[in-house]
């Protein structure tokens, strides 16, 4: 019994490709974009201390557990929020490009007669999906970035404007970003 190995088989029972391509499309996200999200979500889930802090009179040492519950609380939530954008943009974005990006890479290759069409259709594969995780990635951050602003201005300026400071902080922040993680959720997204 003669068997023809062509490809190594992994302990998962795929091939090396097989996985690399199951990577790309899973919902993990690299570390690298982990530590984008977490770093932006941070950023963003401090932000309105400085509002309170300014704007609403809180005192920052009286109120510094406060700020920092919430804002690790919504530090989680908007990471998530991110990644569950990115996973549901990722695809669409990948169709939307691949036209472009295959051209794009057959002009590149174009002078090289030595490319087997397989391996230039995992090129085209590869920039494909590099090309949509940077978008998705870009897309989804500045769109829960102004989301979560927006509904922290209009929940504490708006809806809690007669409130003590402390409860429009906790409410603003806590319902700007548990909604984001929610909305972010829908298997549909709000985009062209």
């Amino acid at each position: 019994m003669v068997q023809a190995k062509t490809q190594k088989v992994g302990s998962s029972g795929f091939t090396k490709e097989e996985e690399l391509l199951l990577n790309d499309f899973s919902r993990n996200v690299s570390t690298k974009s982990s530590a984008l999200f977490y770093g932006n979500a941070f950023i963003v889930s401090a932000i309105p201390i400085w509002l309170f802090w300014r704007i609403h009179n809180m005192d920052l040492l009286s109120s510094a557990i406060f700020f920092l519950l919430m804002t690790g609380a919504s530090t989680y939530l908007m990471a998530l929020a991110y990644k569950n954008i990115k996973f549901s943009l990722k695809h669409k974005i990948s169709v939307k490009r691949e036209d472009a990006v295959t051209r794009e890479v057959n002009r590149q290759l174009a002078d090289d007669k030595k490319i087997t069409k397989k391996e230039k259709d995992e090129r085209i594969l590869w920039k494909k999906n590099e090309v949509a995780d940077y978008e998705a990635t870009t897309y989804s951050i500045f769109y829960n970035n102004a989301l979560y602003l927006t509904i922290i201005i209009f929940i504490s300026f708006f809806i809690l404007k007669n409130s003590s400071p402390a409860v429009n902080y906790i409410f603003s922040v806590g319902l700007a970003s548990g909604a984001l993680a929610l909305f972010s959720t829908s298997t549909q997204t709000y985009t062209n």
